[in-house]
């Protein structure tokens, strides 16, 4: 599959996930996170060029018009949904991983400025509640949900809930 069919896939696979709509500003930042991506796979910069101007434009549509900062720097699992716009910024060096549906209002950033690539990793499936704040090198295991307007400052183990400010980890309950 060339580059831009594995594009044109993982867009598709995108757009799927956020229930088909191409007007929702989510998919509309994670497909540009996706060009952005594979306009750095352009092998000569002059070639790279005009891609990087538009990504660039595309990006600041985003983040200006959207609320959305989602640099081509993130490393971003397949089928992310951004569930609402508005005031969500990710660290160029955080890892998402699959699955995962971020809300609005949401932080996923550096904890101090003299480790500028702390950035947090989300395993596959996590829940990041509206409002929420992760900071620093912290790991969020699978399945894990981060609830509203918790600030989480340490790791977060698989299939728990961390709540409060600072975030603490409970279970969840089985069903």
């Amino acid at each position: 599959m060339s580059s831009l069919a594995s594009l044109r896939a993982q867009i598709r696979e995108d757009w799927v996930a956020h229930g088909r709509d191409w007007t929702r500003p989510g998919f509309r930042a994670v497909a540009v996170h996706r060009f952005g991506v594979w306009r750095m796979g352009i092998g000569p910069k002059a070639l790279r060029g005009p891609f990087s101007l538009m990504y660039r434009m595309l990006f600041r549509h985003c983040r200006n018009g959207y609320g959305i900062e989602l640099p081509y720097s993130v490393a971003l699992g397949r089928r992310v949904v951004i569930e609402h716009q508005g005031g969500i910024v990710i660290h160029g060096n955080s890892v998402i991983g699959d699955d995962c549906v971020i809300r609005q209002n949401c932080t996923l950033g550096i904890r101090r400025m003299d480790a500028p690539d702390d950035a947090p990793i989300l395993g596959t499936r996590v829940d990041v509640g509206a409002g929420a704040v992760i900071l620093g090198r912290v790991r969020i295991g699978n399945g894990a949900a981060i609830g509203a307007n918790a600030v989480v400052l340490g790791d977060v183990p698989a299939g728990a809930v961390a709540i409060g400010i600072p975030a603490k980890s409970i279970m969840k309950e089985a069903r």
